[in-house]
């Protein structure tokens, strides 16, 4: 069997993997992913005002010929063609799309601050690319988007309210996981949420969002990680 590729953004942080979407990637520079994902044959998605757009991560899978994007795609895929571990049980696929769309927005906002530590680990001519583009999408000045003082605090303010809607919908769980006693790729969802966060974020500001909600949220990590075996 031929290795699977996966196509991801690089950054300066040891091992390289940063994104909530990947962890073991083949590394493409964020100006570079149109011209490689148009080379791989992949076509784009589009934005709202009908013009192209490509994002990794992208699985390329040389021994059907496979090339997929969108993590939820990918992992459908890997389940369906490489079957280990369901993750998706019990025809489980749209409810966790739906879960996918609603719950993170909601419980785990990504805030301007996320942003600015973002590029502050990309490599520079990623930075330069993420920044102008994010500056260009909404309307503002980089160094207007999380400076220090009330902007910075709004950030801290709407993140720690969306960890608490968090809190309380894991409290209607049963079990352990999202579905109960059933672990799925709606756990892993919340836990690449969680990785991104702490891979950019300073260690102070990572330790702070890990003492909210009892440390609930370091704990769902870990756990997802050992489930994964990345631990």
């Amino acid at each position: 069997m031929k290795p699977l590729i996966l196509y991801d953004i690089p950054s300066q942080l040891p091992g390289s993997c940063w994104s909530p979407d990947t962890s073991k990637p083949r590394f493409v520079e964020y100006p570079d992913i149109a011209t490689v994902l148009k080379g791989l044959g992949l076509a784009p998605k589009k934005r709202p005002d009908g013009s192209d757009i490509y994002t990794v991560p992208v699985l390329g899978d040389p021994n059907t010929g496979a090339l997929i994007d969108e993590s939820l795609e990918i992992a459908a895929y890997l389940e369906k063609t490489y079957t280990a571990k369901p993750i998706f049980p019990y025809g489980s696929k749209m409810l966790i799309r739906v879960f996918d769309s609603a719950y993170l927005d909601n419980a785990h906002p990504i805030v301007r601050l996320i942003y600015v530590r973002a590029a502050e680990i990309l490599n520079p001519v990623s930075a330069e690319f993420f920044r102008r583009t994010r500056s260009e999408r909404f309307q503002l000045p980089w160094e207007e988007f999380s400076p220090e003082g009330p902007k910075r605090d709004g950030d801290w303010a709407i993140l720690e309210q969306g960890f608490d809607k968090g809190e309380t919908l894991r409290a209607k769980s049963d079990g352990e996981w999202v579905m109960g006693d059933t672990f799925s790729y709606a756990d892993i969802i919340m836990a690449s949420r969680l990785f991104w966060y702490k891979r950019v974020l300073k260690e102070d500001e990572w330790v702070r969002i890990s003492s909210w909600n009892g440390g609930r949220w370091e704990k769902v990590l870990d756990k997802v990680l050992q489930e994964c075996h990345l631990a």
